[in-house]
């Protein structure tokens, strides 16, 4: 095969390929359409099958831990792992070596990072304690039948106050102080509360409080003057701490508050127990800088028959039987020795100046007479204080015996509930709180109640002693014919004005009833109204009013 000549054109040589034709736009389309739904789909295998991994590895690790440590050794073992990582880090394994080494590490909280100041004046706060009455609770009427003493040794051995005298910076207590142009008697929340009805509870399965932050930190290290383990946030709603300007001067504020908080007695191995104040009530008399104090008090109300409610788990998990108790302590208070003094006395040249007389008694202060400008009294405080708690409390509950003679006086019916724990406190029992916090403040019952109705709510324990006093047979039939019909834990009634019930409804069924479907309830006994969305204020609804269908035409003329 000969080689080309000059001018001659040989075979052409081979180049480079030519690139396809493009697709249609809308086939490129249908192609990058495909391609990313493939690896969506690769890529969700590839998630399903990690989670499936790490739950199956999540499960082994469970499954070993249970055999290794058995039922209470994992329920202690989780108890410290707050991260559900299956191991324990120094900082969980902290609490355990706080127990055995008897050393506890200095406190971190936010206002000890300030420095002190030795011109700064202090206050001496005093605690006053007396333990709760063991045979005040429901439990001592049976000898306490199946309650063993360890469950009970964190409240059998809590005689005392932790801290019986301490001294704080008069600046710590600026958490105190109200909101810039805060009015008079118009509440506003120190601490606000995080919970609802909607959010549910905290865990019960818990030795140790979290680490305090910001206002909480003045709470805490006042509560650990009663117990070192306070919770400042309590497992069920409402929590926190409201507060409510009552007094204004000058230079001074008086505040009055309210603080629900609780405290576990109990550390592991044994199981978590309760302890749950009504609540914690005072004042605080401060300058408006808050560098000096005049008065504080602080103390859980001692004025009913019970005023603290206990639970206790039965087992090592958060899903274990718990058990529930009420009962009385006499005295939890914690009250200020005298108004907030230097910490030094400086002269005029900002010399120290020795603060004992030559006798060696300590120099005397004398306070100019404060003159209040607006005052508002303590007991429509306590009232605000109570319905920013407590939205239902917009309705008047009066004592017992006091709202069948107002029924008497406005010829209407009384609306009563009767119950184990105070409606209106943190010693409520459960079926209580779910109450309050859903149909008994929702609008609809607000006003039909303040229309209709005059409001009481009385403890059972009160209405047994009522029942049981000779000097006034009047009220011991008012106080029989509840008890006729009360069912545990709660029982809802209306009433005519000579005590006699037209109408009653236990909680539990309630509760049982407006969870259920309109369709299944026996005899359509109590009707939803399409009037409104909620089953529960419909329900109660149709309650109140089956209760003024059969009470009206008895009431006297």
């Amino acid at each position: 095969m000969g080689r080309a000549r000059l001018g001659q054109r040989g075979p052409p040589r081979p180049g480079p390929a030519a690139p396809p034709p493009e697709p249609p736009p809308r086939r490129r389309t249908r192609a990058l359409a495909l391609l990313g739904a493939l690896l969506a789909a690769a890529t969700a295998a590839a998630i399903r099958v990690c989670a499936r991994h790490a739950e199956a590895q999540a499960t082994a690790r469970q499954e070993s831990a249970l055999k290794t440590l058995g039922t209470d050794g994992l329920f202690l073992f989780s108890s410290l792992d707050t991260d559900g990582d299956m191991y324990i880090s120094p900082e969980e394994f902290k609490p355990i070596a706080e127990k055995l080494t008897g050393s506890t590490p200095e406190a971190s909280y936010e206002e000890e990072e300030l420095p002190p100041d030795p011109s700064e004046e202090t206050l001496t706060i005093e605690a006053r304690f007396q333990p709760l009455l063991p045979e005040t609770m429901t439990k001592s009427k049976d000898g306490f039948l199946g309650v063993s003493r360890l469950t009970l040794s964190g409240l059998r051995n809590w005689t005392t106050a932790a801290s019986p005298r301490a001294v704080f910076a008069a600046r710590h207590f600026q958490p105190f102080l109200p909101p810039p142009g805060q009015e008079l008697g118009k509440p506003w929340w120190i601490i606000p509360s995080e919970l609802s009805i909607f959010t549910g509870y905290l865990s019960n399965n818990r030795f140790y409080p979290p680490p305090p932050k910001g206002k909480e930190v003045i709470i805490h290290r006042l509560l650990s003057m009663f117990h070192p383990r306070p919770f400042v946030k309590t497992r069920f709603a409402p929590q926190g701490a409201v507060a409510c300007l009552t007094a204004v001067s000058d230079f001074y504020y008086t505040v009055m508050f309210r603080i629900h908080a609780e405290f576990q007695l109990s550390e592991p191995p044994d199981f978590p127990f309760w302890f749950s104040p009504a609540q914690f009530t005072g004042h605080i008399i401060l300058s408006k800088d808050a560098t000096h104090i005049r008065d504080f008090r602080l103390f859980v109300p001692n004025h009913r028959s019970l005023n603290v409610d206990m639970e206790w788990l039965y087992g090592a998990s958060e899903s274990s039987n718990m058990e529930v108790d009420i009962g009385y302590i006499p005295q939890m208070e914690l009250e200020a020795t005298g108004p907030s003094v230097p910490s030094m006395i400086l002269d005029e040249d900002g010399s120290v100046i020795n603060s004992h007389l030559p006798s060696g008694e300590p120099l005397q202060f004398v306070f100019e007479e404060i003159k209040w400008q607006q005052e508002l009294s303590w007991e429509e405080a306590t009232r605000r204080l109570e319905v920013a708690m407590y939205p239902f409390k917009k309705v008047s509950y009066l004592p017992f015996t006091e709202a069948f003679d107002r029924a008497k006086a406005e010829n209407k019916l009384v609306h009563s509930i009767l119950l184990w724990g105070a409606l209106d406190d943190q010693s409520c029992c459960c079926s209580g709180r779910t109450l309050r916090e859903t149909v008994l403040e929702s609008s609809p019952i607000l006003t039909l109640l303040n229309e209709s109705f005059i409001s009481t709510w009385s403890l059972v324990k009160e209405l047994e002693e009522l029942q049981s006093n000779q000097e006034n047979p009047a009220h011991q039939k008012l106080a029989g014919l509840h008890l006729e019909k009360y069912s545990f834990p709660v029982e809802m009634m209306v009433c005519l004005p000579n005590g006699t019930v037209v109408h009653h409804i236990n909680a539990n069924y309630f509760l049982d009833i407006t969870s259920m479907k309109p369709e299944e309830i026996e005899n359509n006994l109590f009707s939803f109204s399409p009037t409104f969305e909620d089953p529960s204020t419909a329900t109660y609804m149709q309650f109140l009013k089956e209760g003024l269908r059969r009470g009206l035409p008895l009431l006297q003329p």
